[in-house]
């Protein structure tokens, strides 16, 4: 067999490998997916010489241990986070060259919810509908690491400039999230729409690469009813019976039956990917809508 592979030793809570997800197949039921934060996902690979596409490792809180069997260079970035190579401390946000055999372990997040950890080459797994992602929701993709596991890695192209080191931003202490009020926004009473763009909401530790869920304030329905399932799009912020936000990342469901309030520009999504549960919670409306 190959050297160019990952043995899997801890798996962490939940360890996925993602790329840059499968867009353009909302109209056959299947999710965008991909890492939840693609600048870090991007800068990652630029370390180690990789496309930006490239498949990476994308950890929650407690990182993961893998051991190569053969040479590989490693980064790791997203969240900060102690990185050690066969106990010895290593630079996290560089690239490091790893021996065959030796153990990279990624440690419990400093700060932030996600690591992600790219290695020379990518993690070559089966493609499903052109993306290595693994899709929580769908199924779509590898599963998520399990103590034992063998990925494959790709070999190294050689023909992506690789840097010794890239700025990162800092999870955030507050996430504020820029929204466009719609589509169903009548769905909801004015001071339903005052509340969600001048309360203080709190991310909820129910939250997942499905939605970021909230706790705070419910938004009050302008009338009952419900509505024929429609479709979803990425940052849709969609209000159940309980009245408190879920703002839609990656794996979301590509149809969902409650109103959408207001949608989330995506570059806010990445920020999102990265607050733990407790952090406070903006929306800020902007548009003209």
């Amino acid at each position: 067999m190959t050297d160019r592979a990952l043995h899997v030793v801890r798996p962490g809570a939940l360890t996925t490998v993602q790329d840059l997800g499968r867009p353009g197949h909302a109209h056959l039921g299947v999710p965008r997916s991909g890492a939840l934060d693609p600048p870090a996902a991007r800068l990652v690979n630029r370390l180690v010489g990789n496309a930006p596409g490239a498949a990476v490792l994308e950890t929650t809180l407690d990182g993961c241990a893998v051991r190569p069997r053969g040479p590989v260079t490693v980064a790791v970035g997203g969240a900060p986070c102690p990185v050690t190579v066969d106990g010895r401390p290593a630079p996290w946000g560089a690239p490091v060259r790893v021996p065959a055999g030796a153990l990279v372990d990624v440690g419990s997040v400093v700060s932030g919810v996600r690591c992600y950890v790219a290695f020379d080459g990518g993690v070559a797994v089966d493609p499903v509908l052109g993306s290595r992602s693994t899709d929580l929701l769908s199924g779509l993709g590898p599963p998520p690491l399990t103590t034992g596991a063998v990925l494959p890695l790709g070999d190294p192209s050689g023909t992506h400039a690789r840097v010794d080191a890239v700025p990162q931003p800092s999870p955030p202490a507050e996430l504020v999230l820029d929204v466009t009020l719609g589509p169903r926004a009548d769905w909801f009473t004015a001071a339903a729409l005052a509340t969600l763009t001048t309360r203080a909401y709190r991310v909820s530790s129910a939250s997942n690469r499905i939605g970021l869920r909230t706790e705070g304030p419910a938004l009050e329905r302008a009338f009952d009813g419900e509505l024929p399932s429609e479709g979803m799009v990425l940052g849709a912020v969609q209000v159940p019976p309980d009245g408190r936000p879920v703002v839609f990342l990656a794996d979301h469901p590509t149809t969902g039956g409650y109103p959408v309030i207001a949608v989330v520009r995506e570059a806010g999504l990445a920020a999102a990917a990265q607050a733990p549960p407790g952090t406070p919670v903006r929306f800020v409306r902007v548009g003209r809508r």
